[in-house]
């Protein structure tokens, strides 16, 4: 398995798609980053020499924010909208849809699993 900035990629896949396995880095990405290095995407990750995998490395290291950098760089962002008190940083803060989606239905990935609230049923008025 070639490791590329300290992650296990994939040996039976594409070069590309093997990339695509670091955080930070999607297919255009990593289709651009083959070709910029003269690498080519489609052949075998355990093909690769270790001198393509040094390039690899030199040029993320270098060029991108990838991984811990960039994992450690957006929790630095939303922690500075939560610290300014923006709407965002708000939305962060209570676990809501932070894009302007709607919550009265639909947001159960950010607001979690249903809490069922006990209200008035249906009381029916005994007068006649």
């Amino acid at each position: 398995m070639p490791r590329i900035l300290g992650v296990d990629t994939p040996n039976d896949k594409p070069t590309y798609i093997s990339l695509t396995y670091l955080y930070g880095v999607g297919q255009a990405t990593a289709i651009d980053l083959c070709y910029t290095l003269g690498v080519d995407p489609l052949a075998k990750a355990s093909t690769l020499s270790d001198d393509d995998i040094a390039h690899i490395n030199n040029y993320l290291d270098k060029e991108l924010i990838v991984e811990g950098a960039l994992r450690r760089k957006v929790q630095q962002d939303i922690s500075r909208l939560r610290e300014i008190r923006c709407y965002r940083g708000i939305r962060h803060r209570r676990g809501l849809p932070v894009r302007g989606q709607r919550t009265r239905t639909n947001a159960r990935t950010r607001k979690g699993a249903k809490k069922t609230v006990a209200g008035k049923k249906g009381v029916k008025d005994m007068k006649h």
